[in-house]
């Protein structure tokens, strides 16, 4: 490419020219293309170590004048094709007009100019993301692509020098890190180290530091771990790797890991050689930590934050820390700890105005609510631009809440797809209409209040300690929301977390709750949204339904709320409204014993919407089918326990007892095993303070019990223990030190392990369901899977036919859940498959999916592609070539009227072994693409030439089988022009045709023989026959209207080029067609086969399937170009 001209003082230094005229020099860089000796090794070392490529190309352009020692540099290629083009550029069009000038400074002045002219048009066609991506990480871009053959689809993040650890030797050289792939190459003095590895293989992530190894990433797969050290910044570089990893992790768990994030913000402007997706990653973190420090729903997207400080009036002082604003909410964090948090949703925002400046109050902005809360920020750097985003946010929001009041789901105004953390919207009723059977409405008592309180009120009051306790609680409350605001506007201290560690009262605990978790702001933006759900989930019978009415009567039987037919409905609603909504979720068990408590203390859609919270952001991945985030807490918890608790945590694992206690103690909240009182107190820190208090109260429980539990001798005693000896004493801060920051990294390593331990049960579950009807070993089996689900997971994030959704669907079975399109399975057909077709292959395997592929969706799964290839591998002679027949057999196209669903019931009922005779007869057309696909299976075996005799003797003898049926059909109503050749006579025709292609012309010959004149078929034709008629389908490579000798001999050695002589040259080819007549079966197929032992040894012979897995998996996912052509792609993607 042009580039800017710029000075070279030593034009020979580390060059080679290769070209010169009296003005421009092209020049090679020593180290790159033939030759060089140690100085091109120690130059390419350069080269990488440095990473000057990314600088500096290996071919470049000088200029240059008389005998001046001062040398430009104009132009750069990557490739010897692309500096060619420059080079012949500046011959054509340059070099007369130079010549015409006389002063040296004139024609330098010219040249810079016209090159500089030249760099400005191309600059004016650019594509936008090319100029984002400018720079050096361009050419990195470009440099991943040809050294791993990535695709376009394959999008780098971000690229980094580093070691990586070869044994005990370091490699220097260059770490990229892409969507999908960590990727290392090295280059060190002539030896290369070439490493990728899929994210979705990884299984451990770690940072750590040892004598051996220095501070270093260790990156772990099943099969072995890598060591990669000496980085500039190694917790960028692992950060980054820790969210590509979660990204691969969640494309395991579900189909929409796959799609494209498009809430991310977009960048302003462009940063040098950083690229798009690696900012719009960046973005994602601050999401995602914004969101759950202000417990914010999953929508919300961070618009920056600023460094301020905020007068709180109850301490009569300025607090620092910084202002985050979003969509829909100013929010702020003090830099202390739970010194103070405030969150203000615009809605409830009034005035927003710039007050005046002074030396005490510099740069102040004063924000005023609707309930008469004003909030004084000051020391903010851009206070101008700050207001104006803040006005473009206000003027948005009244708009989209005026449109709330005729939908019951609100939308954001932001194109594109809905994000997944909004509800749906339930199908709307038509205008005037109403439900038929109204199940919720505003009238209903637990509409209003929550159960506790309907069944209060009828008590009479309570005078006692109890009582009094709770007066006292209410009173510190009452004084708190004095002091600090009531409401989503109220000041969040240091005092509200001790007030929240003493117990919430009874009164104000729906209240605080919807405050603490963020369910408020959620219900507050969508009114009406949970009756509308109620009404159209409520009456509708699925799997969650029926989980619901079975489990409704375990939720809290003791308590008197649900002891009635008030209760246990309003339970039905919540639960069923939810399921409903979110039906990745559906219903788990624990979920109504959670959401019975919410019920006691808050209305129907308070307690909704306080699931929600639970279910999409507190908790996340708990309740799903595999609640693979309580097995990944589980894991946390043991590694604290192991840290915090090792003498009792190597007695615990002895006995068992830490695993299968603590997932009922996290599915629930601690509600099923706790006192009541005790269990309503640890909710309340929960709501208030998050995951960590789970966590500190688990250790809490152990530690309390540590002396017995060390004397327990079996698992039963020690469950005892923890189920029953527990206090709410143990609210202490023993174990306060627990940092949220802290959970979160241990959740990510924990996530790691439980994920690819599921990926492993599922291997292993799949393996035992197929293994019956599989002859493959169990390792073998395990093999294909893990082949299979790589490329099943490739086709998802690089293209395919199909979406991710449509290929994997989690409420199958395993054995069912990955499927690939025909693409995906032509090429592990082409690795593994034992039948080597050479160029035929394609055509084979799309038959052979054609054929497994039962239910016609273009897709097949584990369980069809094992089938497949087991009987290549595993089956007789006879199994092998009734694969074959079928293979070449036109697909059935049968009417499914009731009649033939009631036969396939019946076949179902009374199953029956498919035998030889059950196949149906092969025609003419079909049976020459079967001995093509013959021919061509045997082209790359050693014994080729004796199975090219077997198979021409055997054609010609089924050939002539079906010249004698069809006589036979016809009642001899025609008799044949040529008699066929008694079989005694074969033999001896090929030995005489033994040399050369004898055995194409044999079955060119037999070919001619069958190709007589059709005879009219008489009227009197059996249905066998008009069955045969029909089954002649367009089906085939060769139409049943051209079937030429030529056409069949483009791709194959069946029919050789002296065939048209044989038959009578272009006469017969312009008249030739099928015999519909001509037709065999398969028992006449095997029998004929029978006859030649070359065929019966190939077909019996056994293949090891290994070999060939071996090298599948050895050749890369992404597999490396090393051809000499990779240059010029390299050049072709940087133009």
């Amino acid at each position: 490419m042009w580039i800017t001209p710029e000075e070279v003082l030593l034009a020979n230094a580390l060059w080679v020219s290769e070209r010169a005229n009296p003005f421009f020099i092209l020049q090679r860089r020593k180290g790159h293309g033939k030759g060089g000796g140690i100085t091109g090794l120690l130059v390419g070392t350069l080269d990488v170590v440095l990473d000057s490529s990314a600088r500096v190309a290996p071919y470049r352009i000088l200029h240059q004048t008389g005998d001046s020692q001062l040398f430009w540099s104009i132009a750069c290629g990557s490739s010897r094709k692309e500096i060619t083009e420059h080079w012949e550029w500046l011959e054509t069009n340059l070099l007369q007009t130079l010549s015409i000038f006389d002063n040296d400074d004139d024609i330098t002045t010219f040249v810079k100019g016209k090159i500089q002219g030249i760099i400005a048009e191309e600059n004016k066609s650019r594509q936008a993301q090319e100029d984002e991506d400018c720079g050096k990480f361009r050419e990195a871009e470009l440099k991943m692509r040809k050294l791993f053959g990535m695709p376009e689809e394959e999008k780098l993040v971000n690229y980094y020098s580093c070691s990586y650890w070869k044994g005990r030797v370091p490699r220097q050289g260059w770490l990229y890190l892409s969507v999908n792939h960590l990727c290392f190459y090295s280059f060190l003095l002539g030896k290369e180290v070439t490493l990728v590895v899929q994210w979705t293989d990884v299984t451990q992530l770690d940072k750590n530091a040892t004598l051996v190894f220095p501070e270093s990433v260790r990156v772990s797969t099943r099969d072995t771990e890598h060591y990669f050290s000496m980085f500039l910044n190694i917790n960028d570089t692992f950060k980054l790797m820790e969210q590509l990893a979660n990204i691969a992790m969640r494309q395991l768990l579900d189909n929409e890991g796959f799609a494209a994030d498009r809430m991310l913000p977009k960048p302003c402007k462009t940063l040098k050689n950083v690229s798009a997706l690696k900012r719009d990653l960046d973005a994602r973190a601050k999401n995602e930590r914004y969101r759950a420090l202000f417990r914010l729903t999953q929508d919300e997207r961070l618009d920056g934050h600023t460094d301020c400080t905020l007068w709180t009036p109850f301490a009569k002082m300025h607090v620092v820390g910084q202002m985050f604003v979003s969509n829909n909410y100013i929010c702020f964090a003090s830099r202390e700890e739970d010194l103070c948090q405030l969150i203000i949703p615009l809605r409830e925002v009034s005035i927003v105005e710039k007050a005046d400046s002074s030396s005490v109050l510099p740069s102040p902005l004063s924000i005023s609510t609707k309930n008469k809360m004003t909030f004084l920020f000051a020391n903010l750097k851009d206070r101008d631009f700050l207001v104006q985003r803040i006005s473009d946010f206000l003027q948005r929001t009244p708009d989209r809440l005026c449109g709330l009041t005729g939908q019951s789901v609100s939308h954001s105004n932001t194109k594109g797809s809905t994000p997944t953390s909004l509800p749906p919207t339930p199908p709307v009723l038509g205008t005037g209409e109403l439900p038929l059977v109204q199940h919720y409405s505003s009238s209903l008592p637990t509409a209003k209040q929550g159960l506790l309180s309907i069944y209060q009120k009828d008590q009479t009051e309570d005078l006692g300690p109890k009582a009094t306790k709770e007066k006292m609680k209410e009173e510190s409350w009452n004084i708190h929301f004095f002091e600090f605001g009531r409401g989503v506007c109220m000041y969040r201290t240091s005092k509200t977390r001790d007030l929240v560690l003493k117990g919430i009262p009874e009164s104000l605990r729906g209240e605080l709750w919807l405050l603490f978790s963020g369910a408020q702001n959620e219900m507050a933006t969508h009114p009406s949204y949970y009756a509308e759900l109620v009404e159209q989930a409520m009456g509708r019978c699925t799997l969650a339904t029926e989980e619901i009415e079975r489990d409704l009567h375990r939720s809290m039987p003791e308590h008197h709320a649900f002891q009635n037919e008030m209760g246990i409905a309003a339970l039905r609603r919540v639960l069923t409204a939810y399921a409903y909504r979110n039906p990745g979720i559906g219903y788990c068990q624990a979920m109504n014993i959670v959401t019975s408590v919410l019920l006691l203390y808050c209305t129907e859609e308070e307690a909704f919407w306080l699931l929600v919270a639970l279910c999409e952001r507190m908790l996340p991945d708990y309740y799903n089918t595999r609640v693979v985030g309580a097995l990944v807490d589980q894991g946390v918890f043991e590694e604290l326990t192991r840290e915090c608790l090792p003498l009792l945590y190597e007695h615990m694992q002895d006995l068992g007892v830490i695993s299968t206690i603590s997932l009922s103690w996290f599915l629930t909240l601690f509600l099923s095993v706790m006192p009541f009182d005790s269990a309503v107190l640890l909710v309340d820190c929960f709501f208030y303070e998050g995951i960590k208090v789970i966590f500190q109260v688990s250790l809490a429980v152990l530690h309390a019990n540590m002396e017995q539990l060390l004397a327990c001798t079996d698992e039963g005693e020690a469950m005892t223990i923890l189920v029953v000896h527990v206090l709410p004493s143990l609210l202490c801060n023993k174990f306060g030190s627990l940092r949220a920051d802290v959970i979160e990294q241990m959740r990510f390593k924990q996530r790691l392990k439980v994920i690819q331990c599921l990926e492993d049960t599922a291997k292993r579950s799949v393996v035992r369901a197929i293994m019956t009807e599989s002859a493959f070993a169990i390792e073998e089996l395990e093999e294909l899977y893990v082949l299979f689900k790589a490329k099943h997971i490739m086709s998802c994030y690089w293209g395919a036919s199909s979406t991710p959704a449509e290929r994997h669907d989690p409420s199958l079975p395993y054995l069912e859940q990955y499927r690939i399109d025909s693409g995906q399975f032509g090429q592990l057909f082409s690795a593994l498959s034992p039948w080597s077709c050479g160029m035929h292959t394609a055509t084979l395997s799309a038959r052979l999916f054609r054929l497994l592929d039962s239910n016609k969706d273009s897709l097949i799964n584990f369980k069809e592609f094992v089938t497949g290839l087991s009987g290549m591998y595993h089956g007789d002679m006879t199994e092998k070539l009734k694969l074959l027949y079928k293979l070449h057999l036109p697909p059935e196209e049968k009417i499914k009227d009731y009649k033939y669903y009631l036969r396939m019931w019946a076949k179902e009922k009374e199953p029956k072994k498919e035998t030889i005779k059950d196949l149906p007869r092969m025609n003419q057309e079909q049976f020459i693409e079967l001995c093509k696909t013959l021919y061509n299976m045997f082209s790359e075996d050693p014994l080729e030439q004796e199975l090219y005799h077997a198979i021409a003797t055997v054609a010609s003898l089924l050939l002539r089988i079906g010249e004698v049926g069809k006589k036979f059909t016809n009642n001899g109503s025609k008799k044949p022009e040529l008699q066929p050749l008694p079989a005694e006579d074969v033999p001896q025709q090929e030995k005489e045709d033994s040399s050369g292609e004898g055995g194409q012309s044999l079955v060119s010959k037999a070919l001619a023989e069958a190709q007589l004149d059709n005879p009219t078929p008489p009227a009197n034709v059996s249905d066998e026959e008009a069955k045969d008629d029909t089954s002649i389908s367009s089906y085939s490579v060769v139409s049943a209207g051209s079937l030429q000798c030529e056409d069949i001999a483009d791709d194959t050695v069946l029919i050789g080029c002296g065939v048209g002589g044989a038959i009578g040259g272009n006469d017969f080819r312009r008249g030739s067609a099928p015999d519909a007549d001509w037709s065999i079966s398969f028992e006449q197929v095997l029998a004929s086969l029978l006859t030649e032992p070359a065929l019966v040894n190939y077909f019996e012979k056994k293949h090891d399937i290994k070999s060939k897995m071996a090298a599948c998996k050895a050749q890369r996912a992404v597999e490396r170009q090393i051809s000499s052509s990779s240059d010029h792609e390299l050049a072709q993607l940087s133009t």
